[in-house]
């Protein structure tokens, strides 16, 4: 009886073509976004993926006002932004923090400006926290095809990027193209966000970028695992989140993010080796 109440509980919702799109993308953008957010975790640069998600928005709103695919302008706009940043830390001394703050406040001022002097009729909050049950089979098409191109890129230059991102100075040292990989890795970046964001919002996909990779760098020893484990964690919040949404009447995004944020706090607590409750350390006076 339990067996067929909890098989009609996970049925019931597929019923629905929205809802079968809501999980569907959220999936893609599950496996995604943690093992891009990964390799910025380990670079210490999780905020980078926040700033270039609101550096897109003057891209948006210019693609939007010329009727092109907003996928192209904001694409554009947000590699101008990582490399703004990186050229301020190269011709002085501003450190990167300040630079990616600059940066960040910069283009979504500009984006807000350029939505307001173009007429744009852009939703603000749809931009923000996007609309998963709305998404429609060519964005997920489009967003399954980015996907499975920036995970097989990852996966042939993964040793590269590997030494790349423990080791810079060596890299370069090797003979490593230091200048190539960092603008890569700032495409693979921004494609990510960019192609999820669409579907998504900014909000949702900075929380899964950085979430599920988190949670699982607390769980694991090395890169490639964190990769795996924040796929699976990503997947799980999101198909979790898009199932609360729907049975208590919840917003899908803000749910997802909440799922993520719940799983963390869990790691974060319970960690077999950096848990708050479970570390060795909590069992010896402090010296």
């Amino acid at each position: 009886m339990q067996l067929s109440l909890m098989l009609s509980w996970l049925l019931e919702p597929l019923n629905y073509e929205f809802m079968r799109h809501a999980i569907a993308i959220g999936i893609v953008v599950g496996i995604l976004c943690p093992v891009v957010g990964s390799y910025l975790i380990v670079q210490r640069m999780a905020l980078l993926g926040d700033v270039i998600a609101h550096c897109v928005l003057p891209g948006l709103s210019v693609s939007f006002f010329l009727g092109i695919d907003i996928l192209i302008g904001a694409f554009a706009s947000g590699i101008l932004g990582a490399l703004l940043i990186a050229w301020t830390r190269s011709q002085s001394r501003v450190k990167v923090d300040a630079a990616m703050a600059l940066t960040f406040s910069s283009f979504f001022a500009l984006g807000v400006t350029l939505i307001t002097v173009l007429r744009n009729k852009i939703d603000l909050d749809n931009f923000l926290f996007g609309d998963i049950l709305g998404v429609t089979i060519t964005d997920i098409w489009r967003t399954e095809v980015i996907a499975v191109v920036i995970l097989l890129v990852i996966r042939l230059t993964y040793k590269e990027l590997l030494f790349y991102t423990f080791d810079r100075t060596g890299a370069q040292a090797m003979g490593l193209p230091v200048n190539t990989i960092y603008l890569g890795f700032m495409v693979i970046i921004t494609l990510t966000i960019t192609a999820s964001m669409q579907a998504v919002g900014v909000i949702l996909v900075i929380s899964l970028l950085i979430g599920p990779a988190l949670t699982a760098y607390l769980l694991t020893q090395k890169l490639h695992q964190m990769m795996l484990l924040g796929a699976v964690i990503g997947m799980l919040a999101s198909v979790t989140g898009v199932y609360l949404s729907y049975y208590y009447n919840l917003p899908s995004g803000p749910a997802i993010v909440l799922v993520s944020s719940f799983l963390f706090l869990l790691a974060l607590l319970f960690s077999p080796s950096q848990g708050v409750l479970t570390h060795p350390r909590l069992h010896h006076p402090l010296r």
